[in-house]
């Protein structure tokens, strides 16, 4: 079976949580950092699959799910969204840790951006609206997935009326900071925003 690429489906949930475990360690395997292999899911990918199910794609191979590309056109609206309609549940089943920051393991985290979410700076979100989250297992890297993702997604972009996009990468991750800076995608910088040692942002005009 070739790889192919089509919108996601509810039944594609569980091998979406696992890609997002195995990816996200910029971009490496985080399953030994984890006690809840789910955490990273529920920030990153499983939002986007159940609330915005028609701008998430799959690359699909002979063994599954592969690789995904997520996203909403509007994140202020799906930020108010996700205080809704996502959060609230799980915010209830993990409680918010308490103690110094400085000694939460990789959990607890995950949990307390899961009470006290973080965004792209505001400046950022003002002049690219839309964002996108990708994650390919190792099998699929090097073969134009990625790009065939990007490519399917931004097209459906541009014929919604989108302008411009951003996205955020690991400061860690220079494998994907190479990617985005080689698809058409602007490091973003001052005056929109200062450098940081976590977080490369980048932004498109369709």
């Amino acid at each position: 079976m070739a790889t192919t690429l089509r919108r996601v489906r509810l039944d594609d949930l569980d091998e979406i949580y696992n890609i997002s475990l195995v990816t996200g360690d910029a971009g490496k395997d985080a399953t030994s950092l984890h006690g809840d292999g789910k955490l990273i899911g529920h920030i990153y990918s499983a939002p986007y699959v159940t609330l915005s199910p028609e701008t998430a794609f799959v690359a699909e191979d002979a063994q599954g799910v592969a690789g995904y590309i997520v996203g909403v056109y509007d994140t202020l609206a799906f930020q108010a969204e996700l205080e809704r309609d996502w959060w609230p549940t799980l915010r209830s089943a993990y409680p918010d840790p308490e103690g110094d920051p400085e000694l939460w393991n990789a959990d607890e985290k995950r949990i307390s951006a899961i009470h006290h979410p973080s965004s792209a700076p505001s400046a950022i979100i003002e002049a690219f609206p839309a964002h996108i989250h990708m994650n390919l297992l190792s099998r699929l890297r090097g073969q134009g997935m990625g790009t065939k993702l990007l490519d399917l997604w931004l097209s459906q972009a541009r014929d919604a009326g989108v302008k411009s996009v951003h996205l955020g990468a690991s400061a860690t991750n220079s494998a994907g900071i190479g990617f985005w800076a080689s698809r058409g995608f602007t490091r973003l910088g001052p005056p929109l925003v200062e450098p940081s040692e976590r977080t490369v942002w980048f932004g498109q005009t369709l």
